[in-house]
């Protein structure tokens, strides 16, 4: 499943490579050791998740059936549209981000609003429909960085877990 996301992906024009150099430039001034190849490593692991899988697959199908006509009426013409009241692309990149939970939330957010220009590449490409594309790859990213940023987080000194010293037991009493 995760080879047919990747594949749906780079047939758009969306590489691994384009998502990881986002999340690199977004994360860095937070983790300055930060590596390319761990970005990728990240983004590559968001898309193993199924949720994440069958979010690329319905969007990008969608897109597709949309640029080619095949859509039924009106959803079709909303679908190639993308009107800014249209929010179905939004709700499914919103499964993709709430696997990493609110600090993924506001990276889409940021990431919807300011539009890097991976992002931007994405819409208004010929005559192609990226509807739901772009909201993907915001997610997709959005879910990478806010995974780096628990990594990171839960391996901060001071911030080690341990297991209670007592038992379920003990502390009932």
């Amino acid at each position: 499943m995760a080879n047919i996301a990747l594949t749906l992906l780079a047939q758009r024009d969306v590489s691994v490579d384009d998502m990881a150099r986002l999340v690199l430039q977004l994360q860095l001034p937070y983790n300055p050791g930060l590596t390319l190849e761990v970005c990728r490593a990240s983004v590559l692991a968001v898309l193993r998740k199924r949720e994440v899988q069958h979010a690329v697959i319905v969007g990008v199908t969608l897109d597709v059936m949309a640029e080619r006509h095949e859509l039924l009426e009106p959803l079709g013409s909303i679908v190639r549209e993308n009107g800014p009241l249209f929010g179905m692309d939004k709700v499914l990149g919103l499964a993709i981000v709430n696997v990493y939970g609110s600090i993924g939330l506001s990276n889409y957010g940021y990431l919807l609003r300011e539009r890097p220009a991976v992002l931007k590449r994405l819409r208004g490409k010929g005559n192609t429909v990226q509807t739901f594309l772009d909201d993907l790859t915001a997610a997709i990213v959005a879910a990478a960085c806010a995974r780096l940023a628990h990594e990171d987080k839960d391996n901060a000194p001071g911030h080690e877990v341990s297991a209670p010293s007592t038992t379920t037991r003990e502390a009932g009493r």
